[in-house]
């Protein structure tokens, strides 16, 4: 959809699916085709790179030289991976990018997802210490210590990928939108509002998709959300969410239904909801207000709103 909004700019909107999700882009720029043209491009690019699912991906030549060689690898998969093994190890962080084993073992979110037996799930724990990815900066490689270690970016890329768009975009002076299956990031003033403000709306956890808790106003931010209504695979009558616990190696059990973090870059609001997700709620809460740059929003499973210090002003509750 292409809407004039008056001398040479022009309002273009474009939706595909890719990397498993639905992908939303708006741009406001002179040359709008042109730029989303090169934007589905750079989102191929990143899939082909980051991709923990497509067997030919650059990811996954990591992957299936575990425990036999290290690989050499491009500075931009290197650097997002020491990214991930620094806040993997960090403490506290419920983010683990060694955590390949138990998401292929469960499949939450594929056709074929299923409730291993505990013995399996036993004997992956093992591959899923990101101590044991050896990374050697001289010479951009990666090495996986044990056969069957596999590395997921799955909590990273996203927002690697969107901060990469819009840098493209702001480059081209556009203003821009960009929505990842539900990472969103903006940059420039919203052309449909006076203010130049963006509203970006907090999915209710309990109710179906597109009925919202309330709005966040933002310019030149990010706001990503993990929850444990996303993916879910039921087995009688039990619901197992995709957000799994690095000690047990079963979903987190934990008072939360969802977690939003605003920050200026997408990576970092990645890593925030990753490493945050299923700690204690008061600790959860405790380092949002500790760590510059980061906001959030906690919503618990008894439908508490919990907000850090510096969104109140910024976060308009819709209440139904």
């Amino acid at each position: 959809m292409t809407i004039r909004l008056g001398g040479d700019y022009l309002y273009l909107t474009h939706q595909l699916k890719l990397m498993g999700t639905q992908i939303d882009i708006a741009v406001d720029a002179t040359e709008p085709q042109k730029h989303l043209a090169h934007v589905v491009e750079l989102l191929h690019h990143y899939k082909k790179r980051f991709s923990a699912n497509d067997w030919d991906s650059e990811l996954m030549v990591i992957n299936d030289k575990a425990g036999i060689k290290e690989v050499v690898v491009n500075s931009e998969l290197y650097e997002l991976i020491a990214l991930g093994k620094y806040h993997s190890l960090a403490q506290p962080s419920n983010l683990n990018i060694a955590i390949g084993p138990l998401v292929q073992t469960w499949r939450i979110g594929f056709s074929d997802a299923r409730l291993p037996a505990q013995d399996t799930i036993a004997a992956k724990m093992p591959l899923t210490n990101p101590r044991d990815i050896l990374l050697n900066p001289s010479k951009h490689s990666v090495y996986l210590r044990h056969k069957g270690m596999k590395i997921d970016l799955g909590a990273l890329a996203k927002g690697y990928i969107a901060d990469q768009v819009i840098a493209y975009l702001a480059r081209q002076a556009a203003t821009a939108f960009i929505n990842l299956g539900g990472n969103v990031l903006v940059y420039g003033d919203n052309p449909k509002r006076a203010d130049g403000f963006w509203f970006i709306g907090i999915q209710d956890p309990d109710k179906p998709r597109g009925q919202i808790v309330g709005r966040i106003k933002l310019k030149n931010q990010s706001v990503v959300t993990s929850g444990i209504y996303e993916r879910r695979l039921v087995v009688q009558g039990r619901s197992y969410h995709h957000l799994f616990d690095r000690v047990t190696g079963y979903p987190i059990q934990t008072p939360m239904a969802s977690l939003t973090v605003v920050a200026d870059a997408s990576i970092d609001c990645e890593i925030w909801t990753t490493r945050l997700f299923g700690l204690p709620i008061n600790q959860a809460l405790e380092l949002l207000n500790q760590t510059p740059g980061i906001e959030g929003l906690i919503i618990t499973k008894d439908r508490k709103l919990l907000l850090s210090d510096g969104l109140g002003s910024c976060f308009y509750a819709v209440y139904q």
